[in-house]
């Protein structure tokens, strides 16, 4: 007898459930046009954003990207294993124009975090005021 109403409302909800799931909203069909999507601007190669330390890089940010990318060799095993990312160096760059307390705050691996340390530390800049402590990122894509 107690299996009577559970069987019942089982079955209740076995048949209303494709009534709900029916009940979704399909967007009425319109003589407008639809609108121009916005044309898209090719994203820069190296940061989104501006690096303060990129000013003390002869030519600015795009001259020190560049360089970069130019220098930066894609280890093997990050190749073989189709590794891709951003890794972010920190360093503190001297009044003097040397860097000091340079290391990877963040690496993807595969040997990538070893070889943007290797590209940062040949990076020459003039002198600046005051000792500034910035991040770079760079990327690795295949």
């Amino acid at each position: 007898m107690k299996k009577l109403p559970l069987l019942l409302g089982i079955g209740l909800l076995a048949l209303s459930a494709p009534a709900m799931a029916q009940k979704t909203k399909v967007p009425a069909k319109t003589d407008a046009p639809a609108p121009e999507a916005a044309p898209e601007q090719d994203a820069p190669a190296h940061a989104p954003k501006a690096i303060p330390v990129a000013e003390y890089y002869e030519g600015g940010q795009d001259a020190m990207y560049n360089f970069i990318y130019q220098e930066l060799k894609y280890p093997i095993l990050a190749k073989r294993n189709r590794i891709q990312g951003q890794c972010i160096v920190s360093f503190t760059l001297n009044t003097d124009g040397t860097l000091s307390g340079i290391k990877l705050v963040k690496g993807i691996g595969g040997g990538c975090g070893e070889e943007a340390l290797r590209v940062v530390r040949l990076l020459k800049f003039k002198k600046p005021d005051y000792a500034i402590l910035t991040s770079l990122p760079i990327t690795f894509k295949l």
